[in-house]
């Protein structure tokens, strides 16, 4: 096994400080208003995310993100964030990215001192660690899978074992879409998620709640 491929495990670890477990991205507004009940409404919801959501534009950039100059970076950054309609996903977003670039820091890699969101923070990780950019795509559609599954747990509820059931049945799937994402222009897709974002903004009104997005 190469360097670089435990470089890429450990950045879709969940040890990894970001704090992505207490977010949830809409998913828990879903719950609450009955649309995701069991394992097979899960499964369609994040298959329609892999396919269409804005998760697919943001790793469709990733390659370009990771070559990109500084004023580059800088304009990406604003329109990616910009396509998330949500305040709590970007605020999400901005959290995840600057505790990313931390760690990055710390860690002795100088990453450029700028305010980034999640998806350039991640393609700027990539670059540090030296990552192929397909498998930085792949890790990218795999750790948000990864995630909505963990959060599916603890609110549809989901069995722990029935999740990763569902992690095994996705991995072709993440694997194909990888492999188009890497490949394609980002600039010819297009973000079909309007439920996601329906319902990352409803997540804000919901009376009680376990996650921050």
């Amino acid at each position: 096994m190469t360097t670089s491929r435990l470089r890429l495990f450990q950045l879709v670890s969940p040890a990894l400080p970001v704090g992505a477990f207490s977010y949830a991205e809409g998913l828990e507004a879903l719950v609450q208003a009955g649309r995701l009940q069991d394992a097979s409404a899960v499964a369609s919801w994040i298959e329609a995310e892999l396919r269409r959501g804005m998760l697919a534009v943001e790793a469709a950039w990733l390659p370009q993100l990771m070559v990109a100059s500084v004023a580059e970076l800088c304009e990406r950054d604003r329109w990616l964030l910009a396509m998330r309609e949500a305040p709590e996903v970007r605020a999400q977003q901005r959290q995840m990215g600057a505790s990313l670039l931390r760690l990055l820091a710390d860690l002795g890699f100088e990453p450029p001192r700028l305010d980034l969101a999640w998806p350039v923070a991640f393609a700027l990780a990539g670059r540090a660690l030296q990552l192929p950019a397909l498998e930085l795509v792949e890790a990218y559609l795999f750790g948000w899978t990864a995630n909505q599954l963990s959060a599916a747990v603890r609110l549809v509820p989901l069995g722990s074992t029935e999740a990763q059931r569902l992690q095994l049945s996705l991995a072709p799937l993440i694997a194909e879409r990888a492999v188009e994402l890497a490949a394609a222009d980002p600039r010819d897709l297009w973000n079909g998620g309007v439920g996601a974002g329906i319902a990352q903004l409803r997540h804000a009104e919901l009376y009680s709640r376990l996650f921050r997005s």
